[in-house]
């Protein structure tokens, strides 16, 4: 039996992706959820902002209040990309990203850092 859907449940609802460049720095600042319906639309506007070119893409989580295991395989995709010239660099410092970063393992793997001024330097 189908029960009507409610539209204040759709997780993508709240998500979205919004440029912040500080030139040359490509900034995607990434708000809401990060799950298995969001995963895509965050890859596609990774792609929209490589298409530009930028030497570096910042991709800041600051704001992210849950990061699914389908958030957590769309970065590590996307950090395994083949060059595109950019070098990436992702933002993860709250709890609702670090942790399921750090019970993954993967933050050996992704290229981290705690705000996005020291992402945009490197450092």
């Amino acid at each position: 039996m189908d029960e009507p859907t409610d539209p204040s449940a759709d997780p993508a609802r709240d998500f979205r992706v919004e440029r912040a460049d500080r030139p040359p720095v490509a900034v995607l600042a990434v708000y809401g959820e990060v799950d298995m319906v969001t995963a895509p639309l965050l890859t596609a506007a990774v792609d929209e902002a490589l298409a530009g070119a930028p030497p570096v893409l910042v991709l800041n989580l600051a704001a992210v209040e849950f990061l699914a295991s389908a958030g957590l395989t769309a970065l590590v995709t996307i950090a395994q990309r083949p060059a595109s010239g950019a070098s990436l660099r992702i933002v993860a410092s709250g709890r609702a990203t670090m942790r399921p970063i750090q019970l993954t393992g993967l933050e050996q793997t992704l290229p981290l850092y705690p705000t996005v001024d020291a992402a945009s330097a490197g450092s």
